[in-house]
């Protein structure tokens, strides 16, 4: 398996600085879906066909997204996507929109990563990467994308007057 590390602030989405948007973990979220089922014990909740998931500029949607909430306080720690290809959506507080989609997402909200795996694609700005893996750390910028061995890992980069 082929490892490409990249660190955003000096090559794929080189932005600036674009973090996530800081206000977003302070918004209520909002899921519609087809079902959901709620477990009690465990403190997850599975939402099931056609999901639509928001808080703040965060967006996300897939065929089936499962929260996990901390029993101590309530608070999201883990939303999970699955799909023909589940997608994520951030408006960064510069203005511009980070973009990702794979079959499977896991988004850890007290570590602000966002790994995406089979068929992942991450873009911002014009840039993208695509890989069989990729796990971006939101706050820090920093991205490991991986390739499958079949297919390597790709990577398109604007030059910064296209970004602009």
């Amino acid at each position: 398996m082929k490892i490409s590390h990249l660190s955003l602030i000096g090559c794929l989405l080189a932005a600036g600085n674009a973090f996530a948007l800081s206000t977003d973990s302070e918004q209520p979220v909002y899921i519609d879906s087809d079902s959901q089922q709620l477990d009690m014990k465990s403190n997850t909740v599975t939402f099931i066909g056609d999901v639509t998931l928001k808080q703040g500029s965060i967006n996300i949607n897939a065929d089936k997204v499962i929260v996990m909430r901390s029993p101590e306080d309530g608070a999201i720690k883990e939303i999970e996507g699955y799909g023909d290809l589940a997608t994520f959506s951030q408006l960064t507080d510069d203005g511009k929109t980070l973009y990702g989609e794979a079959e499977e997402l896991y988004y850890d909200m007290a570590k602000d990563t966002l790994t995406m795996i089979k068929r992942a694609m991450l873009s911002q700005g014009g840039s993208e990467i695509r890989g069989s893996k990729i796990n971006y750390e939101i706050t820090s910028q920093k991205l490991v994308a991986d390739s499958d061995g079949k297919k390597r890992v790709s990577t398109i980069l604007q030059p910064q007057t296209q970004q602009n």
